[in-house]
Parts: structure tokens; C-alpha cells; sequence
């Protein structure tokens, strides 16, 4: 049984007191619904109190809206559910994790190039900061996954680097300044450790394949760490560790190895009993084929609460999902003891943040703190000083090509390369995200045009031959395969490119440029000894393993703006002007990438 004075809890005699008295005077559907963490899928206010009466859900995790949308939203569930929810948010690099209007202050991966813990600390009291003035209480962060393979798919710069201690640093720095904001928890995922594998498990088995001994002291170094420093709660990602599972269940086979949200092994006896995590523990979404693809999915709901888990996310079918659970505790699949355990640590979690000491209209801060913190100028200026502190120039083999100035390189041409299709899917979430705003290599350009270049995008000749078709005119593709562009031509049309790689995370496999049919085009630069030529990647930073080429090749980590007017400044100052450094392997452990 969890012991709520203890670590991490620090519950006095009054908050047991309510606990207690709170389960007792709970019916067997409110004990149910306490387990459930709801994906809200409307902010209607019909919705939104249905979901806290008929199913008494413990936390929502919700869709992404503005500050004010969430806010009301966060305001209806608090003033209509019997006991205080748990509002979590995905500020893993900044307010924007929890509203469209939030501030985004650095990617992970950035901060970690900063190599300066402090940037960590201030990501996790100024993202949460505004997570709480909307009335969000968990950050499902920080995400403590160390990048050990370039090919796995999901940390990408979602990580503070592959060395263990900066991990440990920095994940530790990013709880302890979401603490300083008033009730704020952190739940650190995605144990046992993401990283080393190059599947997805949104889509895939997934495992952690280290020895004991690798583990203990990479991933269960940097949880150790956290957990010794008053972490609330973890995240079970549906992730295999074999080793672990093995050690605790010697006999067990290869067939019954299950992920970490379904195994008593990884999460009574590793997180529980070796680390000794006596906070909460909940899954990753419950949608992942990682967890589906284990069993079906009536009995899946269940097990993960007798494994040892203690909140489950999301629903599939609310009434499916919550008759499925209530018959794994009819039937004996989650014990009267399990049941109770897990209630204790939900309702511990709420105590420690306060929730209970508060009035239900008291517990979303007013509109006021939402208007002065959201999206404020002091969250604004930490973002542009991290950009300044976290832009590294990985390669540097032309060591005359910097600074950019106007009066060696007045014409510019930007090549734009975005990531392989991701389907449909992929297809419809750039449309969605994108917004009619202009694209990277267009606010690059501008920028450029502004401090006095003659910058300008590349338009690859079967674009071209597109839109004459488009226009009705009769074209042959064949023309332009027979045909090659003179050397001298091409080069003569500028004096510098940009090949600006832009690649966001996905799903499995790993992100990877999408390069053009190109012939004697600008797509893919072979052109590196004919002209100066800067690669730069602005989304994933392992864009050398398919251009092992570039002879310049930064990453900038986003494509923000604050981020385009520190790399400008730094490209018009000289290398000296670059003082990231490189937090993961983004040679990709490739021996030509260096060449």
C-alpha cells in the first residue's frame, strides 16, 4: 500500500483524513471512473458535465485550443465533478503544450545544446506557469528518454541529449521549476526508456533491450534521480525491457513479456520495488499498438490496473471502455486491494496538489492571471535567449564560408526540403498545423531580404513543368530528364545556398528528407564544391545521414522566429558566433558523415 506521509505525497493527518473518507463514501462506478483519464473530444458544456457525472473520470488530458477556450473548459469540469480532477498538458517544451497561444520556449534538444541547466529549470516554471494559469495541474513531462539511436522515431528532440548525466541534470532542473509554480506536478515518461529502438510503438512492438546492469545506469539512473527528488508521477510507455522483466520472473516466456503498462514485473518490481516509486503511475494513450496489439482490448483495460498501474488514458468508447473495467473488477482481474491501492495514490496526488483545500469555483485562477502570464513578453525573451545559447554548428569543413555577408553573397537561393509523406494522415495534420501561414523557407527569405540579401526560393524544374500543365499547356516530362543544366549556368544564378531542412517528428519510421527527381536541379546538394553551400536543419537534427555532403551543416532545433533572427545573426557574425554544442550524435554514427 502506498504510504501518502511518505515521498512524494507529504500528506498531513487532515489531507489522510479526506482521502480516506473520500473512498469511503465513494460508490463502485466513482471508484471506475477515478481510473480513467478522458481524451475530452468536445468543450461542450453538456459534454464536459456528463463526463464528470456519468463517468466520474479522475483527469482529462484535452485537444489543443486558445488559453481562454481551455480555461473554460478546465472551469466547467472543476465546478461540476464530485471530487477535484487532475488536468494534465504536454508542456515538454513550453506553454504551447498546454494552448495554441502558449509560448513555445525550446525544444528539449536545444536546451539541452545550451548545455546550461538553468534553461531546463526556467522551461519547466514558465511552461507550467501558464499551464496552471489555466487551470491545468500535470505536466506529462519532462520527457526523460535518453537518444541513444538516431533511427528510433519518436524522442527525436524530444530528449536532453544521449549522455546520462545531462539527462539527469536537466530532467531534475525541468521538475524542480514546474514546482515553484503552486500545486504543479510533473509526470516523467516514458519508462523503462525510449531510444534505442527504431520502431514506433504507436504503431509497433517497442523494447528497451539493455542488461540490468545497462539500464541501471543509463535510464534507471536518470529515474532514480528523479524519484529521490520528490517526482509525483511516471508515465509507463509501452515499452518491453526484457532483462528486467526476466530478472523479477525468471521462468516467464518469451510470448508473456509484455510492455511496461502491462507488467507486474517492470512496474511492482523494478519502479516500484528496486527504485522505490511510491507515487502514481499511469499509461501512455491507450491507442498505441504497442498496448493494443498485446491482447483484446476488454481484457487490455484491466490488466494494465492489475499490473500496477494506477490511471488509465484514454478511453476508446466510453461506455465500452468503462463496462470492460468494471467487469476486470467484478471478475477478480483488478483485486479489492489493487483497486484500493490505486484510489489511495489518485487521491493522494490531488491532496498533495491542494485540490481539496480549495472551493470548486477557486480552483481555475481568474481570467486575469491567464491574460497576464499566457504568451507573456518575460516567456517571449527566454525563448530568444535560448535560440541565442542553443544553435550549434555541428560541421564546419569550409571554414571561409562565414560570416554571410551581403558583400560576399548578395544572392541567395533558399532550397526548401521538407520530410518524407507520412500519409494521408501526415498529409491532412501539415495541412491542419500549418494554418495558411508561411512556410519556414518563406520567413527565412523575408528575414534575409530585410538585413539587405537577395534572397529568394528555388523552384525545382518539375514544379515549374506542373504548373504549366496546371495552366493547360502541353508539356514532356521526358524533355526534361534528356536535357542537362550547365554547370556554369547554375552557379552563376547565385553566390550561396541554403539548403533548409525542415522535418518534424512522425510516426515509424524515422523522419527523413524527401528529396525531388532531381537532375542537374537544386533538390539534393551535389553541388557542395561549386559553390558555398550552408545545410541546415531546423527540425530533426540528424539530417547528415542523408546529406553526408554538407560541408556546413547547423541545427537550429525549430524553425521559430526568434530562432531564424538568432541564426541570421550568427550566420552574419561568423562561426565564432555558433556556442551550442551538439547534444546528441547528429553524425549519426556514420564514419562518412564527418568527411
Amino acid at each position: 500500500m502506498v504510504d501518502m506521509k511518505a515521498k512524494p505525497f507529504y500528506l498531513s493527518d487532515e489531507d489522510c483524513k479526506w482521502v480516506e473518507e473520500t473512498i469511503a463514501g465513494m460508490t463502485t462506478e466513482e471508484k471506475i471512473g477515478q481510473l480513467f483519464f478522458n481524451m475530452g473530444s468536445s468543450r461542450d458544456e453538456e459534454y464536459l458535465k456528463m463526463t464528470v457525472d456519468k463517468y466520474h473520470i479522475g483527469g482529462i488530458r484535452y485537444n489543443p485550443a486558445t488559453g481562454a477556450e481551455v480555461r473554460e473548459q478546465n472551469r466547467i469540469l472543476q465546478e461540476n465533478s464530485k471530487i477535484p480532477l487532475i488536468i494534465a498538458c504536454n508542456t515538454e517544451n513550453g506553454g504551447n503544450g498546454a494552448c495554441t497561444d502558449g509560448t513555445m520556449i525550446g525544444q528539449q534538444t536545444k536546451i539541452g545544446a545550451t548545455r546550461d541547466a538553468r534553461y531546463a529549470y526556467e522551461l519547466g516554471r514558465m511552461s507550467n506557469k501558464e499551464a496552471a494559469a489555466i487551470g491545468c495541474n500535470l505536466s506529462f513531462a519532462p520527457v526523460s528518454d535518453i537518444l541513444y539511436n538516431w533511427e528510433n522515431p519518436v524522442i527525436g528532440l524530444r530528449t536532453y541529449g544521449n549522455d546520462v548525466d545531462r539527462v539527469c541534470e536537466m530532467t531534475k532542473a525541468y521538475m524542480d521549476g514546474a514546482h515553484t509554480n503552486e500545486g504543479f506536478c510533473c509526470a516523467a515518461k516514458h519508462f523503462p526508456g525510449d531510444g534505442l529502438d527504431f520502431r514506433d510503438q504507436h504503431v509497433a512492438d517497442s523494447v528497451n533491450d539493455m542488461s540490468c546492469e545497462e539500464w541501471d545506469a543509463s535510464y534507471g539512473k536518470v529515474y532514480q534521480n528523479l524519484i529521490d527528488n520528490g517526482l509525483e508521477a511516471i508515465m509507463a510507455g509501452h515499452i518491453m525491457q526484457p532483462a528486467y522483466t526476466r530478472h523479477f520472473n525468471p521462468g516467464i516466456r518469451d510470448e508473456d513479456i509484455m510492455p511496461a503498462t502491462l507488467s507486474p514485473e517492470l512496474i511492482e518490481g523494478l519502479l516500484r520495488g528496486k527504485l522505490g516509486f511510491n507515487g502514481m503511475v499511469l499509461t501512455d494513450a491507450s491507442h498505441m499498438v504497442g498496448l493494443t496489439c498485446c491482447m483484446k482490448r476488454s481484457e487490455m483495460l484491466p490488466h494494465t490496473i492489475a499490473a500496477g498501474v494506477d490511471m488509465f488514458l484514454f478511453f476508446n468508447e466510453m461506455d465500452e471502455d468503462f463496462a470492460s473495467m468494471m467487469a476486470g473488477y467484478e471478475n477478480g482481474i483488478i483485486t479489492e486491494e489493487r483497486l484500493n491501492d490505486a484510489l489511495h495514490r489518485i487521491l493522494a496526488l490531488k491532496a498533495h496538489m491542494g485540490l481539496h483545500k480549495k472551493a470548486k469555483n477557486e480552483i481555475v485562477p481568474p481570467v486575469e492571471v491567464m491574460e497576464q502570464v499566457v504568451g507573456c513578453e518575460e516567456h517571449k525573451a527566454m525563448a530568444r535567449e535560448i535560440s541565442e545559447k542553443g544553435i550549434t554548428l555541428v560541421k564546419y569543413k569550409d571554414e571561409d564560408v562565414l560570416p554571410m555577408i551581403p558583400s560576399r553573397y548578395k544572392r541567395i537561393m533558399i532550397v526548401s526540403v521538407s520530410g518524407l509523406s507520412a500519409g494521408v494522415m501526415g498529409t491532412m495534420m501539415a495541412k491542419y498545423m500549418g494554418g495558411g501561414k508561411k512556410s519556414p523557407a518563406e520567413r527565412l527569405r523575408d528575414k534575409l531580404i530585410e538585413k539587405g540579401f537577395e534572397a529568394f526560393i528555388y523552384e525545382s524544374p518539375l514544379d515549374a513543368l506542373a504548373k504549366r500543365a496546371a495552366a493547360g499547356e502541353k508539356v514532356d516530362i521526358n524533355m526534361y530528364f534528356a536535357g542537362k543544366t550547365p554547370i556554369k549556368d547554375f552557379v552563376e544564378n547565385q553566390d550561396l545556398i541554403i539548403t533548409l531542412v525542415d522535418i518534424a517528428g512522425g510516426f515509424q519510421p524515422v523522419a527523413r528528407p524527401g528529396f525531388g527527381m532531381s537532375k542537374g536541379g537544386g533538390e539534393i546538394p551535389w553541388y557542395v564544391h561549386e559553390l558555398p553551400v550552408i545545410v541546415i536543419g531546423c527540425g530533426q537534427p540528424f539530417v547528415l545521414a542523408d546529406i553526408p555532403q554538407a560541408r556546413t551543416y547547423i541545427n537550429t532545433y525549430d524553425s521559430a522566429d526568434q530562432t531564424f533572427d538568432a541564426l541570421i545573426e550568427k550566420l552574419m557574425s561568423g562561426s565564432d558566433a555558433f556556442i551550442g554544442e551538439d547534444p546528441v550524435d547528429a553524425y549519426c554514427g556514420l564514419w562518412d558523415t564527418h568527411r
